[in-house]
């Protein structure tokens, strides 16, 4: 074999194992540790939903981001925006005197929120909840408890955490800007100006009636 051959042949070799360490690095990123990075405490629930087999749970949340990842999430109107703050605060007050009513509408509230966001339609909630995990990882836990509060028979104090945990993802989805995958940003004025239409009086040391508090 010339040594013109041989200088070929361990060119191609080198490229070859170039493409494949690029190729590992690229999994790496976009594997395991970019799902850790994306879903945050997502990512613990689903490996614990799958009993720790963490291969299973990636497959899940690579599926949920190819069938969700490409969703880009509608500003909200500014009329439309001020009524769900308007209905979401009066589910608030209406948590004093009937938590379970409160709850189911705040689980029918936070379903046609997020179906006006863009996220797949009223009335497909676990398609919603695997959309909302692609890009509101941080927050859609809460919809899951204020829902399972929704239908089941919860105690008062239990469905008191769930309007809590909601709350926070009523307020991102609620935002006149689009979503932001689940990443933390900075408080804005808007945001303000939006939280403070939404009092929550539901701390430990208020009760609803009939509670026996």
């Amino acid at each position: 074999m010339s040594t013109v051959w041989i200088i070929a042949l361990i060119a191609v070799v080198v490229v070859l194992l170039v493409a494949v360490l690029l190729v590992a690095r690229r999994r790496e990123g976009g594997g395991g540790h970019g799902l850790k990075r994306r879903f945050g405490p997502e990512y613990d629930r689903v490996v614990a939903r799958h009993d720790g087999d963490t291969k299973a749970a990636e497959r899940e949340l690579e599926e949920r981001v190819k069938r969700h990842g490409s969703i880009e999430p509608r500003p909200l109107p500014p009329e439309i925006r001020e009524q769900y703050v308007a209905r979401w605060a009066a589910v608030q007050e209406q948590f004093v005197d009937s938590p379970q009513r409160a709850v189911a509408e705040a689980d029918r509230l936070l379903a046609r929120l997020a179906a006006d966001r863009g996220f797949p339609a009223d009335g497909q909630y676990e398609e919603q909840v695997s959309a909302l995990s692609v890009h509101h990882a941080d927050t859609v836990q809460g919809y899951r408890r204020v829902h399972r509060a929704a239908h089941t028979d919860s105690g008062t104090e239990q469905m008191r955490e769930a309007m809590l945990e909601a709350r926070e993802l009523f307020e991102t989805l609620v935002t006149a800007k689009p979503a932001d995958s689940g990443r933390h940003r900075p408080q804005s004025a808007d945001d303000r100006r939006g939280r403070s239409h939404t009092p929550w009086s539901l701390g430990k040391g208020h009760h609803p009636k009939g509670s026996g508090a």
